[in-house]
């Protein structure tokens, strides 16, 4: 199967952005829903992507192959399969940077945006920094404590991963 440029870009975004979902997609291709995000894959891309038993957007291993972009996220063969190295939008490094450790308290969506506030003089809006938070769990560095609200801190020692920003 030939792909097109235009493909070979979206399957680059794939790529990059996995495990992802339409929506993430839906904002990097500026499409107008999910349900367009769907037709493309299928009818373009249908040989190079997968969805994994969370129903999240995976790469083939010959994708990976096809395009010239590192993955989104990478794993230390030796460690437990905890990500090492991830390639995250900006606002995704900031929050790297200042949510709670494994060890620590989790914290609400509130709190990261106020820690965020403080340490990067940044104004995002409390639901990118959700979308964020929420991209960082599907890569496994992040997990949700459930309490009154639902609260994040790092999955991974914040020493044991290297965080690349992603143009």
């Amino acid at each position: 199967m030939t792909l097109s440029e235009e493909a070979k870009g979206r399957l680059a975004d794939v790529v990059e952005l996995q495990p992802t979902k339409n929506s993430e997609l839906q904002d990097r291709w500026g499409v107008e829903s999910g349900s367009e995000v769907h037709q493309y894959l299928e009818n373009e891309l249908g040989d190079y992507y997968f969805r994994d038993d969370n129903s999240l957007i995976r790469a083939t291993a010959e994708a990976n192959d096809l395009v010239d972009v590192e993955p989104g996220i990478e794993s230390d063969p030796d460690s437990d399969g905890a990500p090492s190295r991830i390639r995250v939008p900006e606002l995704q490094a900031q929050i790297v940077d200042v949510l709670a450790g494994p060890e620590e308290e989790s914290e609400s969506v509130v709190s990261v945006l106020h820690s965020l506030r403080e340490a990067y003089d940044v104004d995002p809006s409390a639901e990118d920094v959700r979308s964020g938070l929420q991209s960082l769990r599907r890569k496994d560095v992040v997990e949700v404590e459930y309490r009154t609200v639902p609260t994040f801190r790092l999955a991974v020692d914040r020493d044991d991963l290297e965080v690349a920003v992603a143009d």
